[in-house]
């Protein structure tokens, strides 16, 4: 990644913090899953998505979970890889199962304009 590309990534885990600093409660655990969670979107969507073309982050309408979207250029969807398989040299796979663990729900919605939509919300209890 270069240095525009990290500077996407930290301002999208810098909103999503100051998002947090709003919401009432002990959310330390919160904050720490969140700017992995988030890290994890942006720099795929860099990395293998064709490139980041949307990010937002809100808090759901009845206050249960933090929600993250994120748009890349690509149709592919995410692909797990939990083992280095037959492929060791193939890069990426591994932060998908952490989104997948950590979140309440994750929905991956290819948009017909190109590319896709990946939806994932925390839990903020």
């Amino acid at each position: 990644m270069g240095s525009h590309d990290l500077q996407l990534a930290a301002e999208a885990r810098r909103a999503v913090m100051r998002l947090l600093d709003g919401v009432p409660g002990d959310l330390e655990r919160l904050r720490a899953d969140a700017g992995l969670v988030v890290a994890e979107l942006v720099s795929n969507a860099l990395r293998h998505g064709g490139g980041l073309v949307a990010f937002e982050a809100a808090v759901t309408p009845d206050g249960s979970g933090l929600r993250l979207q994120v748009n890349d250029a690509s149709a592919a969807r995410p692909v797990a890889r939990r083992t280095l398989g037959a492929d060791p040299e193939k890069p990426g796979g591994f932060g998908w199962p952490i989104i997948e663990r950590l979140a309440s729900s994750v929905e991956v919605e290819v948009l017909p304009v190109g590319g896709k939509r990946i939806v994932v919300v925390l839990p903020l209890a």
